[in-house]
């Protein structure tokens, strides 16, 4: 066995005869990110044999690790408690440990310090995700000479419609025009010119973007159907626009009314 430890994470390498029957690694858990040097080395000699202890165990096996006094770790007196338990398991192999220069021990010292992932897979497509790409008329396209590994970015569009708006709503040009003109005003203006009530945003008076900010806030799964208040202290700390607090709790009303019909349709269809 070849093993080693990294700020990261254990790799090993079983082999056999020269040949290479298995490989392993994993990440540092965050208790163990805290281990002093010996400890996540010793760590990684445990990890190996106890993944592998159907290889192993009541087999004459030899460690090789670059950390020089794992070699004395049976001789030892001043162990730490942890130290102790993992000594109290590796006495169950016929083990021996020697010590391998760093510079040899490449395949563990790299599988110790991987971080991205364990195997690379290419599956099929399911059709849920299909449909949903073509929704948002988006498609993949894989050139016939190469593969690329990509990454995709979404950015909301809500702020977008929130700013282009803002240049034709009359209410909003004219408190533009004041702050412009040194005039005190509550309002101010960020470098691309989007008008700001302190540190919300000002929603032009367009009922479509209203509808989207109200839907999104109360209708959606992770909402749970908030109520009035709830609802207009969550969007207050984003979102300003003239009668925000009435046209929040008409909002919610009008929702639930069509909530308590919906259920009624429900039971006389039953």
């Amino acid at each position: 066995m070849y093993c080693d430890a990294s700020k990261s994470g254990l790799g090993c390498v079983l082999m056999q005869k020269g040949r290479v029957i298995a490989y392993a690694s994993r990440q540092l858990r965050k208790h163990e990110e805290n281990y002093p040097t010996h400890d996540p080395e010793l760590g990684a000699v445990v990890f190996a044999l106890k993944i592998w202890r159907h290889y192993l165990y009541g087999s004459k096996c030899v460690l090789y690790s670059y950390h020089k006094s794992l070699k004395y770790i049976f001789t030892q007196k001043e162990l730490n408690m942890r130290q102790r338990r993992w000594l109290e398991l590796i006495k169950d192999y016929d083990l021996t440990i020697n010590y391998h220069p760093g510079k040899a021990n490449v395949v563990a010292d790299a599988l110790s310090r991987k971080t991205q992932c364990n195997q690379l897979s290419i599956e099929e497509y399911s059709q849920k995700l299909t449909v949903a790409l073509a929704k948002m008329e988006m498609q993949f396209r894989l050139s016939s000479t190469e593969a690329n590994i990509a990454t995709m970015t979404f950015h909301p569009t809500l702020l977008d419609q929130i700013k282009e708006k803002q240049k034709s709503d009359a209410f909003i040009v004219e408190e533009a025009r004041i702050i412009r003109a040194e005039q005190p005003s509550e309002f101010r203006l960020d470098e691309q010119g989007v008008l700001w009530n302190h540190n919300r945003i000002c929603v032009p008076d367009v009922p479509e973007i209203k509808e989207l900010i109200l839907r999104e806030t109360h209708d959606t799964l992770y909402t749970i159907h908030l109520g009035s208040t709830k609802m207009y202290w969550d969007l207050k700390g984003n979102f300003w626009w003239r009668s925000m607090k009435g046209e929040i709790a008409e909002y919610v009303s009008v929702t639930l009314v069509k909530r308590l019909r919906l259920s009624i349709n429900v039971l006389l269809d039953y």
